[in-house]
C-alpha cells in the first residue's frame, strides 16, 4: 500500500500528521538504490594476480564516476555498485557467476582474463536475454581478444573494449617487419582459442610482411598448468631462434620468460603482456632492448595529462605489486556512464543503443564504439623494456626498475579492421 495513503489514515484516526510528514519526508530522502555492475572474473587459482589487477582498475574507474556524484538520470543520480564474482578462472564457475549475479539484481556483467569463457557468457547472455525481456543483461568485455567475438560471433549484447587478437598482432608486426636482422622466430601460446588465435595470425602477417623470415617453432601449450617452462625454452634455445611471439599472460608468460632467460635466450619477445604482471622482474637486464609489448596505453606515453592519470593511480594504490593501470577500462566504465545518461534509464535495450554511439575521452586518450560489431575503436602503443631513467622511461614497472619506451603509435584509423560480423538486433 502506499506510503503516503497509510499516513493519511492513520492523520485522519489519530492526528498524527506531523509524525507522518516526518516519515514521509525520510521516505523521500531516501537515496536512490546503485546501478550493480557485476565482474565475473578469475580471482583465485593461477590467474589470481590478474583478476585482481581488474578489480583495482575497475574499482577506481567506479570510484572516479561516483565522486562526482554518480550517474545522471531523470529521477536522480544514482552511484555505481561493483559486485565481485569469483569465476575460478572455470567457465562453469563463471556461468554459475553470472546466474547469481542476475539474482542479486545485476544487469550489467563484466568480464575478460579468457575468450572461452567470454564465449560461453555471451551464448549464456543470448539465450536469457531472447528468454527474458524483463532480466536482460549487458556483457562489457576488457579482455577477451579472439576475434571471432565481433566477427563470426558477435552479438548486440556483447562490447568489446579491448583491440582484438589481430589488431594487436598488426601493432607487434608494424615494429618486427623493421627488424631486418631478425631471421628466425619460434611461435608458442596457450592451447585455447585467443592463443589459437595470435599464432594463426602471426603465421598468416609473417608470411605476407617477412616471407623472408623461418618459424622454427610452432607450438601450444596448456593454459594455467604449466609449472615449469624449461622443457620449452631449451626447445627455443635449441631452435636458434632469434625472437619469440608469445599472447600468453599472466603467470604463462613470466615463468615462460624467467625459464628462458635462465636458458640463456638472448633474443627478442614479441609479446601483448610483458609489460607487466612480473615479467620486467623476471626477465631482468637480459631484456633490455628485447621485450617488446602491445598495448591501449603505457604509464610512459609522454603528455601531462598521461603522467598525471598514472601518478593519481599510483596514489591510490601505492603497493608496487599493485602497478597494473588498463586505461581501457577507466575508458569503458566511463563509456557505460555516459551511455546510462544518454538512455535517461538502465533499461538494457536503451543503453546498449547508446552504447553503440560511445564516444570517450580520458587524460588525452580517446575511443569510440563501432556499432556495426561493437568493437571499441582506440590508439594502440607498443613499447621496449629498457631501465628506468633512460630516456622515454621515466616511471617503471612493479617497482623493477625496468619500464616500457613507446616505440611506436598507431592511431585508431590504422588500428581500425574490417568485420564480417552480421549484428542480430532486436
Amino acid at each position: 500500500m502506499n506510503p503516503s495513503f497509510i499516513c493519511r489514515r492513520a492523520a485522519l484516526k489519530f492526528g498524527a500528521s506531523a509524525l507522518c510528514a516526518s516519515a514521509l519526508g525520510l521516505a523521500r530522502a531516501q537515496p536512490a538504490a546503485p546501478i550493480r555492475i557485476a565482474l565475473v572474473e578469475g580471482l583465485s587459482g593461477p590467474f589470481a594476480n590478474t583478476g585482481e589487477a581488474v578489480f583495482r582498475n575497475l574499482l577506481w574507474a567506479v570510484e572516479r564516476v561516483n565522486a562526482r556524484g554518480g550517474v545522471k538520470l531523470p529521477g536522480g543520480a544514482r552511484q555505481l555498485q561493483l559486485d565481485r564474482y569469483d569465476s575460478k578462472s572455470q567457465n562453469e564457475e563463471a556461468l554459475s557467476a553470472l546466474r547469481a549475479a542476475m539474482d542479486n539484481d545485476a544487469r550489467i556483467v563484466l568480464q575478460g582474463n579468457s575468450s572461452a569463457t567470454a564465449g560461453a557468457l555471451i551464448d549464456a547472455i543470448d539465450k536469457n536475454n531472447e528468454r527474458d525481456a524483463s532480466r536482460r543483461v549487458l556483457f562489457l568485455n576488457y579482455a577477451a581478444v579472439d576475434p571471432v567475438l565481433t566477427n563470426e560471433r558477435c552479438s548486440f549484447w556483447h562490447f568489446r573494449f579491448d583491440a582484438h587478437a589481430d589488431m594487436r598482432v598488426t601493432a607487434l608486426m608494424d615494429v618486427l617487419k623493421d627488424n631486418k636482422a631478425l631471421q628466425r622466430v619460434y611461435l608458442i601460446g596457450q592451447d585455447y582459442s585467443f592463443g589459437q588465435a595470435v599464432l594463426r595470425e602471426s603465421r598468416r602477417q609473417l608470411g605476407v610482411l617477412r616471407p623472408d623470415v623461418k618459424i622454427v617453432g610452432d607450438e601450444l601449450h596448456a593454459i594455467g598448468r604449466v609449472k615449469d617452462f624449461a622443457p620449452y625454452a631449451s626447445k627455443i634455445l635449441a631452435s636458434g631462434a632469434q625472437a619469440v611471439i608469445t599472447g600468453n599472460w599472466g603467470n604463462d608468460l613470466t615463468l615462460l620468460v624467467k625459464a628462458a632467460r635462465e636458458a640463456g635466450f638472448n633474443g627478442t619477445f614479441y609479446t601483448f603482456y610483458g609489460n607487466a604482471l612480473g615479467a620486467p622482474a623476471a626477465i631482468g637486464d637480459a631484456g633490455i632492448g628485447r621485450v617488446v609489448a602491445v598495448a591501449d596505453w603505457l604509464p610512459n606515453v609522454q603528455t601531462p595529462q598521461s603522467e598525471a592519470f598514472y601518478r593519481s593511480f599510483r596514489e591510490r594504490f601505492p603497493k608496487a605489486a599493485d602497478d597494473y593501470v588498463h586505461m581501457r577500462m577507466q575508458l569503458m566504465i566511463e563509456a557505460l556512464a555516459q551511455a546510462i545518461e544518454g538512455a535517461g534509464s538502465v533499461d538494457t535495450v536503451a543503453v546498449a543503443r547508446a552504447l553503440e554511439k560511445a564516444n570517450v575521452t580520458l587524460a588525452g586518450q580517446s575511443g569510440h564504439m563501432r556499432a556495426a560489431d561493437h568493437q571499441f575503436q582506440q590508439s594502440l602503443v607498443v613499447g621496449v623494456m629498457d631501465r628506468q631513467g633512460t630516456p622515454g622511461v621515466k616511471f617503471d614497472v612493479e617497482g623493477s626498475g625496468y619500464g616500457f619506451r613507446v616505440v611506436k603509435t598507431i592511431p585508431a584509423s590504422r588500428a581500425e579492421m574490417p568485420t564480417s560480423c552480421q549484428m542480430q538486433r532486436p
